[in-house]
């Protein structure tokens, strides 16, 4: 999601020409845990600008400019989200659900978009009508994956849909929402969230399979707190690499 222009760069100043007529330079920082990194390239970045300044998903104030700290193409309709979910930070970091001004973009990133009204979600898919390869890679909440919702999305040139099914308790309304969507794996992917308050490796092992085995193609994620960084070990990394790559999960489910 990092944006490929002439103007982003990763890291530390580059030892070639800096752009001369840039008048300032934002710091994207994406993670609470990333913060000191993202003060030490301040920091570095001041030595050839007088303005340098911190943004990013971190530090974002509400709005949303396309193309700047995420790649063209990536759009926010709204932001914030009304359900507490005890392992995520979006209540605490935007608050409850709030439509934006809708920009175009295929690729949807909005936390929660079906919590937004209809009326809004309507203008959504008539923004998307005129895209290509969509994704709704914020991830779309099986709940409230209704029929007409589906029917809406099987009428766009859709790329990937993601759900999500963060607990076993998730896995029924993800089966429902699958066979509603109708889309191939492929086409399929639920974000799993892993090792969350001790969960044992087979427990999370075995909802990754029933993922697959109800027809979506599984994206690990291990916990992170907001308060601290958790190294995992080896296992539960090799887990979450091999259950977010399809190639190793189609090598693994033959």
């Amino acid at each position: 999601m990092t944006p490929k222009d002439d103007y982003a760069f990763v890291g530390d100043p580059p030892s070639e020409l800096i752009r001369p007529e840039a008048d300032e330079v934002h710091v994207s920082c994406s993670f609470t845990w990333d913060l000191p990194e993202a003060h030490r390239l301040i920091e570095a970045w001041r030595q050839y600008y007088p303005i340098v300044k911190l943004g990013g998903m971190e530090c974002h104030n509400g709005t949303f400019n396309p193309g700047m700290y995420v790649r063209q193409g990536v759009t926010f309709t709204s932001r914030g989200c009304n359900n507490q979910c005890p392992w995520c930070l979006v209540p605490q970091r935007e608050g409850k659900l709030r439509e934006i001004e809708i920009k175009l973009g295929n690729i949807v990133q909005d936390n929660n978009l079906l919590q937004c009204s209809k009326e809004h979600i309507t203008k959504v898919f008539e923004m998307l009508r005129s895209q290509h390869m969509i994704q709704f890679a914020g991830g779309l909440d099986s709940r409230l994956l209704t029929g007409d919702i589906t029917d809406e999305i099987r009428s766009l040139k859709v790329r990937q849909v993601f759900l999500a099914a963060d607990t076993r308790e998730s896995l029924k309304p993800l089966e429902q929402a699958i066979k509603r969507l109708g889309l191939s794996r492929k086409k399929t992917r639920c974000y799993a969230l892993l090792a969350r308050n001790g969960e044992p490796m087979s427990d999370a092992i075995e909802r990754l399979q029933a993922i697959w085995e109800l027809g979506a193609m599984p994206f690990a994620q291990l916990y992170q707190p907001s308060e601290k960084y958790i190294e995992y070990s080896r296992e539960w990394r090799a887990l979450a690499r091999t259950w977010s790559r399809p190639a190793a999960m189609k090598a693994l489910m033959k």
